[in-house]
Order: C-alpha cells, then structure tokens, then sequence
C-alpha cells in the first residue's frame, strides 16, 4: 500500500485534466475521474504511475451519478486505507452563443457542471482533509471569471461563481491546513478551444487555423496556453510548500488580464 497522497482529478482523460494527472502521477496515488471509462484507462495504462491509477467514470453533470461517484470514491478510499487529500476540480464545460440565443437549458447546463459539481465534491471531501489535517483544492476556472468575452454569459457567469465560493471557502478552511485556489487559463489548447475555433469558423467563414490564431492573440504573448503550462501551476499549489497560498485567482493568460 502506497503512502502517497491521494489525489482526485476531474476530467482527467483529456487536455488539463490529463495534464494534471501527468504532473502529480510521480508522488500521488491517482483517481482519474471522467465521463469517458475508455479514455480514462488508456490514460492510466500510458501515466506508468508508481503509486497506482483508478479510474471512476461519471458525468458530474448528473447529480443521481455524483451521489453514486462519491459513494464509489468512499469505497475506494477504503480499500487504499487513504483519504482524499488533494482534489483537483478540472471538469467543465463552454457554450458559446448571443443573449439572445442563450437558453435556459445552457445557463442550467454550465453552472450544474463548472460550479455546483465542484462545490458537491469538495463539500463531500472536505472533512476528511480536516480530520487528516491537511488537504489541497484548486479549481479550474477562466480568464472568464476574471474579464468579459462577447458570447460568452452563461459560461463567464458559472466560472465567476465557481470563483466566488472558492475564496469563501479559501477563508473559512484557512485555519485547517487545506488551501482551496482558482487557477484560471486564458485560451488553452485543448477540445474546448478546438471546438471554439470550429465556431468561428462556421459563424465567420474564416479558416480554423485563423480561427485559432485569433484566440492565441488575446493573449500579448499571441500563443494558445499548453495544457501542461496549467500543469504546472496546479502541481505547484499541491505542493506543501504552497501551504501559504490560498483563496487566489492565479491568471495563466500570457498577460492577457494583467
């Protein structure tokens, strides 16, 4: 049985998520969480983490199937004789549209999966990190939540909130040795910049890869984010050493919202 730190990552098949799960894999015992069971185990036979990989398939967008995942996870924590000391809160998901094309369904859609999930799942993982004395959760939120993007309201709005509960909790947790931060990616190369190139594109009749330039140009350094750049940065406030930093919005935008 290993005595490495357990560690929860959402969305971990692809792009961040994976990423992350790169990062972490050399010190952590992994539970890849995603929708995706397939992707998930081809991600963990290709990780070669030492420390072990599970893999839990759930569409956190269901609260039925976040019941079902956290009790999965309780067992699971059972059987490593671990609690879950490190929660990483990637799952999310992008609309894109005008006002006036942005439908109730999209607005309920955006917020169930980017900020109540997390919050269902770190409320759920929380006291175990208290009783364990130390713990570490960091959502995946945008340069959303921190500036305005045209077309983007439903989706701004759900990563603002996410945003907002994690400095609350940040203050309320900060005397318990777990941290709870925001990192926040500009335009990341990953699905969801793909699929918003192909927006673009449709709606504009501008090629993809101009589609994509045009993304990369928010940025002052005019280049997509890498996955492992946001990588990086989460692995970093895992860190024990980052037992100072919390309730942050950490920006990895090249400059963008400097």
């Amino acid at each position: 049985m290993s005595n490495a730190p357990l560690a929860l990552i959402t969305g971990a098949g692809r792009g961040i998520g994976r990423a992350v799960a790169e990062a972490l894999a050399p010190n952590h015992t992994l539970l890849l969480a995603g929708r995706d069971r397939d992707v998930l185990a081809r991600t963990a036979a290709e990780l070669g983490a030492p420390h072990g990989a599970h893999v839990l398939g759930v569409d956190l967008g269901e609260p039925a199937a976040r019941r079902s995942f956290l009790s999965e996870v309780t067992g699971l924590e059972g059987q490593l004789g671990a609690r879950v000391q490190v929660l990483v809160n990637n799952a999310g998901a992008a609309h894109s549209a005008p006002l006036a094309r942005t439908g109730d369904d999209d607005w309920a859609r955006l917020f169930e999966l980017n900020c109540t999930a997390p919050f269902v799942l770190t409320r759920a993982l929380v006291p175990g990190m208290i009783a364990g004395g130390w713990g570490r959760i960091v959502n995946v939120a945008s340069t959303a939540a921190l500036k305005g993007y045209a077309y983007t309201a439903a989706y701004s709005a759900s990563k603002a909130g996410l945003l907002g509960w994690t400095r609350a909790l940040a203050v309320e947790l900060a005397a318990k040795e777990v941290t709870v931060n925001a990192v926040c990616p500009g335009f990341t190369d990953t699905d969801i910049v793909a699929d918003a190139a192909r927006n673009i594109q449709a709606t504009t009749g501008r090629s993809e890869d101009d589609a994509r330039k045009a993304l990369a140009r928010f940025s002052p350094q005019g280049r997509l984010r890498s996955p492992a750049e946001v990588a990086d940065l989460i692995a970093w406030l895992v860190r024990p050493g980052a037992g100072g930093v919390t309730g942050q919005a950490l920006a990895i935008d090249g400059g963008e919202t400097a």
